[in-house]
């Protein structure tokens, strides 16, 4: 798959069937491979971390999350095929792969209960996913979550941890393991729970669950006023005919 960069992050230019037929390729591979959602807020800090920025570019498929990353391509004259937001694709997969059988999903992060909550929502919406193991975010040694995912071999690890860590730790990790793909998905977990819910789909269809979530949480203001700097950032770069990083 091509990808086009913006700032410095290159995003698939794919849509959701292709993307869900590579990464039925990368489960069967079982060398452990990753997969990042960046929204604005990732490119403008791997803009300023080169670390960071190596691991999101890094991944085997860098799905294009938001609609400030499709606004972002168009303004670069390289308008991207389809937005994928990671939370649809993962349960997209877990679908599909589903349907083949039976599914091992390993969930990593958010707090205490919380993965436990997603696991049996997911787990009845799925016949043949099975849930083998569960950690929360809130660990300063991973070596039993190492060790849980080399015992159970999972097809799909849900990385919840936020940005960057879970982008570090998915980089630090992969292929390390005889594992299917892991997956960045932030706080994901809290949706697939039930604990937070998202925006409706009128909102999503028209690329406004950022202000849907914004208007619930108001304290994500400081996240929000990233975006319009994000654009002259994009902007700039279109000007000066250069779309590396910073």
């Amino acid at each position: 798959m091509a990808r086009t960069r913006i700032l410095g992050v290159g995003f698939d230019d794919t849509d959701l069937e292709e993307t869900s037929e590579k990464a039925m390729e990368l489960i069967a591979e079982r060398r452990a491979a990753f997969i990042v959602t960046p929204n604005p807020e990732i490119v403008m800090i791997c803009g300023k971390n080169e670390r960071i920025r190596a691991a999101v570019n890094g991944a085997d498929i860098v799905l294009p999350d938001g609609i400030g990353i499709m606004l972002g391509a168009r303004i670069l004259g390289a308008p991207l095929k389809q937005r994928l937001p990671g939370i649809d694709f993962a349960e997209t997969l877990i679908g599909r792969v589903s349907l083949k059988g039976e599914c091992k999903l390993f969930l990593l992060g958010a707090k205490p209960g919380v993965a436990e909550l997603a696991a049996a929502r997911l787990e009845s919406r799925y016949e043949g996913l099975r849930t083998v193991g569960i950690f929360d975010g809130y660990f300063s040694d991973d070596s039993k979550i190492k060790e849980k995912i080399s015992e159970t071999e999972p097809d799909i690890i849900l990385v919840c941890l936020g940005s960057p860590k879970q982008e570090l730790w998915m980089s630090e990790n992969a292929g390390k393991f005889s594992a299917g793909v892991m997956i960045g998905l932030g706080g994901s977990l809290d949706v697939y729970s039930g604990n937070v819910k998202r925006a409706p789909p009128v909102w999503r269809r028209l690329g406004l669950e950022w202000l849907y979530r914004l208007l619930r949480e108001p304290r994500r203001i400081k996240r929000a006023v990233l975006l319009p700097v994000y654009i002259v950032r994009v902007c700039s770069a279109r000007l000066r005919g250069k779309n590396d990083a910073g």
